[in-house]
């Protein structure tokens, strides 16, 4: 069973905290987590883009001359995809890149890459995160203090909306609950700092 210190804004160690082993210390599969950061990459795609095909190019009615006798080469419109102004050949079109993964796969995942921050020391818990006032300067000094500058990722208990903005200006930091993580924001972030109540709402749900 994984056991971790807890610490306050002001980086003290407070005490130690007993972690779930089925959530912070499941085995970490590498192919698991791949597919699910590629389907996360994937469902962020629109799949709006699109290119006019010849047919739906204005213009190019009339063959540009006649079949033969002109000593060029035979065309049929001016809108065909060598002319300049002409259609796209094999363009893209819209489609949906969504993928779905099941929830055994899905929770694999999500367990691995928590997994993989607390075996690497990146993975920070907070007894409180929050403010009375909206001040960045606070959270900075917060970040400062636990060893968590640079590329973090902040988990929450709840949306308090004076905490949240509070860590909005400052570059590298992303904010979320503890209900709406994912692979990829705890994979791509360098510190995950975790409340102590988001730590326990993780486990009730998962555990």
């Amino acid at each position: 069973m994984p056991v971790v210190k807890v610490v306050d804004m002001t980086g003290k160690e407070v005490r130690s905290l007993e972690l779930s082993d089925k959530v912070f210390g499941a085995e970490v599969k590498a192919a698991v987590l791949h597919t699910a950061v590629r389907a996360f990459l994937m469902n962020q795609r629109q799949g709006t883009q699109s290119t006019l095909t010849r047919t739906e190019v204005s213009g190019g009615g009339k063959k540009p001359w006649k079949q033969k006798g002109s000593g060029r080469a035979r065309q049929g419109s001016t809108r065909s995809p060598q002319w300049t102004h002409g259609g796209v050949a094999l363009g893209p079109k819209p489609r949906d890149y969504r993928v779905t993964l099941n929830r055994k796969v899905r929770r694999s995942a999500l367990f691995g890459a928590l997994s993989s921050k607390v075996a690497g020391g990146e993975f920070i818990v907070v007894d409180s995160i929050a403010t009375e006032k909206f001040s960045t300067k606070t959270m900075v000094s917060m970040l400062t203090a636990i060893g968590a500058e640079g590329k973090a990722l902040v988990v929450l208990a709840n949306n308090d909306e004076k905490t949240v903005k509070s860590f909005a200006n400052i570059a590298g930091v992303k904010t979320t609950q503890f209900n709406t993580l994912n692979v990829y924001d705890v994979l791509n972030c360098g510190k995950l700092v975790i409340a102590e109540d988001a730590v326990k709402k993780i486990e009730e749900v998962y555990a």
